[in-house]
Parts: structure tokens; sequence; C-alpha cells
């Protein structure tokens, strides 16, 4: 028998090995075969919105700022004319860094069909030229009170009921805003409106399925037509503006350099009604850079998201007992990720399998080591508090990942296809009665919410996992002011 070609090419000195697929070092998988697993989870999970879809997410978008509209009007505590931002994914999918151990469990197909988190300032500090400074004297790292000194008299008198009164040896009262009597009266203010609506139904008004106070957040589950939408609702405090306590963040190199300005990057922040471990619940609130982050979403590659999205579905459910680690550590993780990698490598449309790997590779480093910094005030370890046998539990689980990932992205994509089944199979049986518009009255009425609705698909179709900026006010709901990261409706 002849020799092969190759043998012959090799006695010239030219051999060339045969081609072997590319495999994962530690578990042997195919680099193909996570990256066709990682492609069919991002199908399954980015559903597709029709007309009628974007119709009743815009109907009940409305809904919910209609009804804040209304609260403000209840005492006037809310600012007359606000400002919110309202992010795609509810806060169980770590789109702000608030602590889950709180919250009720909702699922996907079983509650909801989707979720968004929308962030309503109580108070707003907006006028200051210079890094903002906050009272941490009593705080952790990335959390601080927030004294009334800092506002108007009007304010203070508005706002004395929400907080905690500290009396200082010279007489002075000091008020501190509370986050939990805040969430308090926010959701005794939403369930006084939301009664007073349903006293007086309108024809295509959603259904009201569901109102919860989960921790400091109130949770409301809206049927629209064929839809169920999560609404998490957090009361914050707003700032325009940067921390001064992050300042030297700015300083050192990102990844973003060069590709949005510094000036999108620190416009504002926020402090949300979140603790730390040892903290203060009735005075301690949570820095948060939900604004930034926004932002900074623009500058990562679609595979690397893709990564991301698929790590954190399968994390949620390996890593939900006992509660440690939130999907918002590991958007941390990516986030640091994107500062320590050359931007031409995670720009590589192929390489969602490296990143998945990598991301799980990072997040039991971070376990391991009980260390993961927070992105935007490095010196804050957010799994400092956690106990050595609850990181050593998880990255032993996270090890279970590593040797099989393929299996594990198998399961998270069984799970998104069963609360995709569930969410048609709800909509065949109609469980939520069809319902029109509530600016639909038959007739032609309707050809300006049909012309927003394809609108709207096309931004979302446009502007996968962007978030919304709204701009509302309460004497005046009728008209949508909204914004898709920087275009403006």
């Amino acid at each position: 028998m002849a020799a092969p070609l190759a043998s012959k090419a090799g006695s010239a000195g030219t051999t060339t090995k045969p081609p072997f697929p590319e495999l994962d070092f530690r578990s042997g998988a195919r680099v193909e075969e996570l990256n066709k697993l990682i492609q069919e989870f991002t199908k399954h999970d980015q559903r597709e919105y029709d007309d009628q879809r974007a119709l009743e997410i815009h109907t009940a978008k409305d809904f919910i700022f209609s009804m804040l509209g209304m609260v403000q009007k209840l005492d006037q505590k809310l600012p007359v004319a606000n400002e919110y931002l309202l992010l795609s994914g509810g806060v169980r999918e770590g789109v702000v860094d608030i602590d889950l151990d709180e919250l009720n469990v909702y699922a996907r197909g079983t509650d909801y069909d989707m979720d968004f988190t929308l962030l309503v300032p109580a108070l707003k500090l907006h006028d200051r030229n210079q890094p903002v400074t906050l009272d941490m004297r009593h705080s952790a790292l990335c959390h601080s009170w927030l004294s009334l000194r800092l506002f108007d008299e009007g304010t203070i008198s508005k706002w004395k009921d929400c907080c905690t009164i500290v009396d200082h040896i010279n007489g002075a009262t000091n008020y501190f805003f509370s986050p939990t009597k805040v969430a308090d009266w926010f959701y005794d203010s939403i369930s006084i409106v939301l009664s007073e609506i349903q006293k007086k139904p309108q024809r295509g008004m959603p259904k009201v399925e569901k109102v919860e106070k989960n921790g400091t957040i109130i949770s409301i589950i809206l049927g629209v037509g064929s839809s169920r939408m999560l609404y998490d609702i957090v009361p914050v405090v707003s700032f325009k503006g940067w921390p001064a306590v992050a300042q030297s963040w700015l300083m050192e190199n990102h990844f973003w350099d060069g590709k949005i300005t510094e000036e999108e990057v620190i416009s504002g922040f926020y402090l949300v009604p979140a603790c730390s471990y040892k903290g203060k619940k009735d005075n301690e609130w949570r820095l948060s850079f939900a604004r930034s982050e926004v932002q900074l979403k623009k500058c990562i590659s679609s595979s690397l998201m893709q990564a991301y999205q698929a790590c954190k579905a399968i994390i949620i459910k390996l890593l939900s007992r006992p509660k440690a680690i939130s999907p918002y550590h590991l958007r941390s993780m990516m986030l640091w990720a994107c500062d320590r990698l050359p931007a031409n490598y995670l720009a590589q449309e192929d390489y969602a399998a490296h990143f998945l790997l990598g991301l799980i590779d990072d997040l039991q480093h971070c376990l391991v080591n009980k260390m993961c910094p927070n992105y935007f005030i490095p010196q804050c370890n957010m799994l400092e508090h956690l106990s050595e046998e609850t990181v050593m539990l998880h990255a032993r689980k996270l090890s279970s990942v590593r040797s099989d990932p393929a299996e594990h992205l198998r399961t998270a994509i069984e799970h998104v296809k069963a609360a995709n089944r569930l969410t048609l199979e709800l909509q065949r049986r109609g469980s939520t009665t069809s319902i029109p518009s509530p600016q639909s009255d038959g007739g032609d009425t309707n050809q300006p919410d049909d012309r927003l609705a394809k609108k709207l698909q096309q931004l979302v179709t446009e502007n996968p996992g962007k978030s919304i900026s709204v701009f509302i006010n309460p004497d005046d709901v009728t008209r949508p002011h909204f914004r898709i990261d920087d275009k403006f409706f």
C-alpha cells in the first residue's frame, strides 16, 4: 500500500498535522459545541416582540407611570417632574445591587413573561457641579446615611415621618432618611392608589395580578392582553454628578475610554434601599451606579453579553441556596474582565464559549479568595461578609459546572424553553383576557397606538437589552417621555 501523502511530505520536512477540534482543556468539551449551545440559549432567551406584544409593553408602562403620578398627588412627597430609570430585567436578574435574600421567588413562565426594574427617585440632588460627599461615617464601604440637612425646610417637613431622628448634645436634631420607612410609605401609597384605580376600572386597563413588598422594593405583576409583566419598583435617592468616594476610579484606564465620554459615564448615581451585612437597615443606603452601567453596556461585545446571560442562567439555579452570589456579582466580574483583556480579543464573535468558561473561572476564583471588588469602588469587597463554609460550598458547585459546561448549558436551555412553553400555554388558554389599548375605542382611533407599537418593536429589535430613561409629568401622563439610551421619544 502506498504511503500516505502526509508521510511523503513529512520526509521533505513539511509535515502538517491533522486538524483537531478545539477543546476545553478542563472538561474536554468541544468549543464549537459550547458556542452552538450558547447560541441556542440566546435564541430561546431573547424573545421576539410582535406589534401586539410591543403595544402591551407600552400599555403596562403607561399604567405604571400613571399610577406613580397619582402617588405623587397623594401627599406631594415625590418630585413633581420626576426622572425614572427603567431597566430591562427584574431585581432578581442582578440589574441593581440589592440583596436577594428578602425577595420572594418569582419564575419566568410561571409568574411572569417579562420583567423590568424601575428606579423612582423619592429625593433628588441635581444641582451639584462638584463631587458629591456623603455621610459615610456610620457605614460600611459603598454605603451611606443621608441627612435631610442637605435639603430645604419644605422637603424636611414632607419627609419627617420617613426619617430616623438623632438628637445631638448641642440640641440640634438631625433627620436621617430611612430606606425601610420610605419603602413602607411607598408600598402603602401604591396600595391606596391601586385600590382607587380598581374601584373605577376603565376599558383596556391592565389587570393587577400581584402587589407585594419584597424587603424594600415593591413588586407588581400586571396582566396586559396575553402578557404578564413584572415591575420591581425601587425607591431611590437620585444625584447628578459623581460621589467623592469613587473619584479615584476615574483616574484609571478603562475599556470604555474613547468609546463613550466620561460625561456620559458620570452623569449621575443613586442611593438604593439596601444596607451592608452589619449595617443599620433603618438608616443605611447602598450606592448604585445603574445609570453608568447602562452606558457601559454599549461597549460590551454581543458575544461576551451572550456568555454572560448564559452564565447568569446557570448560576441563578445552581447557587440559589444559600443566597450568597447574585447575578450582580457576575456583572461586576464581567466589567473587570473588560478592563483586563484586550478589546480586540473580547470582540471576537466566535469566542462566546471562551468567555463563558472564563466567567465561571473568575467566579470560582472570587469565591475561593472571598474577594469580589465593586467595579466603581474597588476597595469595597462584596464577598467580605461570607463564611468560609458558604464560599467553599459554592466553589465546589461551580467546579461541577466547569467539569461539564455543556450539560449545564443544556439544562439552562431546557429551563428557558420550558418557561416559554408555559407562557405560550397560558396565552392559548387565555389566562389573561385580551384587551385593547386604554386609548383605543375601536375604529381608526387606535392607529396612533399601532404606529407606536411598530416603533416600539423596531426599538426592541435595534436595541436588545438596553434600558429606558423616563421623564414623566404627573399632570400630563398621556404623553410618552422616554429615552432608550440616547434616543428620545
